[in-house]
């Protein structure tokens, strides 16, 4: 773990007991200070008095007495659309208020640096959709660079519970706008703004309180380097707010969706070939039309904002080339589980909502298209101008029916997971896909996108060859 420095001999308070609690009550006492756990729900003090810490409880009016700061949970709301009670309490008494991203930066250097020939560095990546792709493609390129890595943040560990820095070593950490938004320390190297779309606006007060919270990371941060996802109005906003000038190299331009030949540096995804062009030369290419692990418009996005990143490292275009073709993809996204008779399985449970959903349909051709669980507010109209590669879906759980009505395309209502593969397998000829991306929440039936997306898996890979 890494552990807390500056609160020696002091007592913080730790509020949500989830993972990334308990990892920062591990790492304030590791580093010396006394944490003060507490959790609404006692099934989160049973875990941390399981794990070895005592529960303070912070409604008490006495509670906050000699109390030196507050680390917050990520998902615990301290602005918008109210603050949690116990984090306006400690701010109206003026405690400190921070997550465990902030401590990690305040306490990642050692003086254990001072004997290293390569001082560590780290890479952050924030933004709506891609996050999780593109951070741990950069962690893959990484390994496959044979360069020390370690992943973690909004996916895989806490940043708490990573081990501390050996010579050369190279974070990569996903960043959700809850993350950025309270830490009160942000010092990347190298930060990553994928692109941004409507998400979480009742947490952020609405879509610019949400760009804001993005934005911190650059604005507070003061990346080395910045690479900057432009297909977007906030990203041509952030990019400019940032650079001296278009031949200002420090900024990395990054897009899926045009050429960027008009600056110091910048790379682009066209009809499959990704291009990385600095000072108006092109100096390299990439044919990604063969990389499984990452198909689509939105994944070639991924793909150059992974490719800057590492490239800003100095690993060669090669090496990134090579780490494409062996990266597997994550689970849930965009992941092929099989192919059966010339039809490819894909599982993107994950596409929870509008965007990714259509980013999903627009990825593939020839498609049969599972869909439905738990529809969000404002419903599924938005897909309408994306469901032309869609041969039929397949409708499941609670808003099945009510999304066959809004996009009146061929359809089945199938109510369960059971029956669409099995339906969807049916009819599937050779050259079909048959896609997962449920454009809702998994709820209804499932405890979360994963449970879905597993089940999906299962059957699937039941299915005769």
């Amino acid at each position: 773990m890494i552990p807390v420095l500056g609160y020696e001999g002091c007592k913080v308070a730790v509020l949500g007991l989830g993972r990334s609690g308990l990892a920062t009550a591990a790492a304030l006492r590791a580093g010396g200070a006394e944490p003060l756990c507490w959790d609404d729900s006692p099934e989160g003090r049973a875990r941390a008095e399981a794990a070895g810490f005592v529960c303070h409880d912070l409604t008490r009016a006495d509670a906050w007495d000699g109390v030196s700061a507050l680390i917050t949970s990520p998902g615990i709301a301290h602005l918008y659309p109210a603050p949690n009670k116990l984090i306006a309490r400690a701010m109206a008494a003026g405690v400190p208020v921070d997550n465990d991203i902030g401590l990690f930066f305040r306490s990642w250097a050692t003086a254990a640096w001072d004997n290293f020939d390569v001082a560590p560095r780290t890479i952050c990546v924030t933004g709506s959709n891609g996050k999780s792709t593109t951070t741990a493609l950069i962690h893959h390129i990484l390994e496959q660079a044979g360069r020390v890595t370690q992943m973690a943040g909004n996916i895989g560990r806490g940043v708490l519970d990573l081990e501390p820095a050996q010579d050369g070593e190279v974070v990569v950490l996903e960043l959700s706008s809850y993350q950025t938004d309270l830490a009160r320390a942000l010092t990347p190297d190298i930060a990553v703004f994928t692109n941004l779309s409507p998400d979480h606006l009742d947490r952020h007060g609405g879509m610019g309180g949400y760009f804001a919270a993005k934005r911190r990371l650059f604005a507070e941060g003061g990346p080395d380097r910045a690479v900057i996802g432009v297909d977007e109005a906030e990203g041509v906003y952030l990019a400019n707010q940032i650079a001296t000038g278009p031949e200002d190299d420090r900024v990395i331009r990054i897009s899926s969706a045009r050429k960027l030949g008009d600056f110091g540096w910048s790379v682009f995804a066209r009809k499959g070939f990704l291009a990385e062009w600095r000072k108006g030369r092109q100096v390299a290419s990439i044919d990604l039309r063969e990389v499984q692990g990452l198909p689509g418009a939105h994944n070639h996005q991924n793909a150059c904002a992974a490719y800057a990143a590492t490239r800003a490292l100095g690993i060669g275009p090669r090496v990134i080339e090579e780490a494409f073709h062996s990266f597997a993809g994550l689970p849930h996204r965009s992941q092929t589980v099989a192919e059966k008779a010339g039809v490819r399985y894909v599982n993107d449970s994950k596409a929870t909502n509008v965007d990714s959903a259509a980013k999903a349909l627009q990825a593939f051709a020839n498609i049969r298209w599972i869909a439905g669980g738990l529809g969000k507010e404002g419903g599924v109209s938005g897909l309408r101008p994306f469901v032309g590669t869609v041969k039929k879906a397949y409708f499941i759980g609670h808003s099945g029916r009510d999304f066959a009505l809004e996009l009146g395309i061929a359809h089945e209502i199938c109510e369960t997971m059971e029956a669409a593969v099995a339906a969807a397998a049916r009819d599937a000829e050779a050259g079909d896909t048959v896609l997962l991306a449920p454009a809702a929440a998994s709820f209804d039936q499932y405890p979360n996108f994963e449970k879905r997306g597993a089940h999906f898996t299962e059957l699937v890979q039941a299915l005769p060859d």
